[in-house]
């Protein structure tokens, strides 16, 4: 199965500028289980790749793509990341990331799908680090 990037430009543009500027509340979503996600950053930034490729045979990657990055202080989340994490792991999971913010001139929800690339754990929190997939208005 390859996965494919679509994503509203004007609608993630604004996601973006809304992180930088205001700091909206994130909430992971992970087995019917909420975790509140912190310190929330959007970019677009370069993907190590000379052309539009498929990853591992299992996901597309362009040469740019929007990172997510978030850490959650609940460490019970963990374990539940593992079939979640790209790499090795051909069967991993889309993550879920819900959210409020303002988009031309109203309050919306929005779902942020994302592939999780890589974590670090600290004594206190697991810092996520994403690749946006797709966004979604609740």
């Amino acid at each position: 199965m390859i996965f494919l990037m679509s994503i509203d430009s004007d609608l993630l543009g604004t996601l973006m500028k809304c992180t930088i500027e205001n700091s909206p509340k994130f909430l992971l979503h992970i087995n019917d289980v909420v975790y509140p996600l912190i310190e929330v950053s959007l970019e677009n930034s370069p993907i190590p790749v000379n052309e539009p490729t498929t990853r591992g045979g299992v996901y597309f990657s362009e040469k740019f793509a929007y990172k997510m990055k978030g850490a959650v202080e609940d460490l019970s989340v963990v374990p539940l990341l593992t079939k979640k994490m790209l790499g090795p792991n051909t069967e991993f999971g889309e993550l879920r990331i819900s959210g409020e913010m303002q988009f031309k001139g109203k309050t919306i929800s929005v779902n942020v799908f994302t592939n999780l690339t890589n974590s670090v754990q600290t004594p206190n929190s697991i810092e996520l680090n994403m690749i946006v997939v797709n966004l979604e208005l609740i």
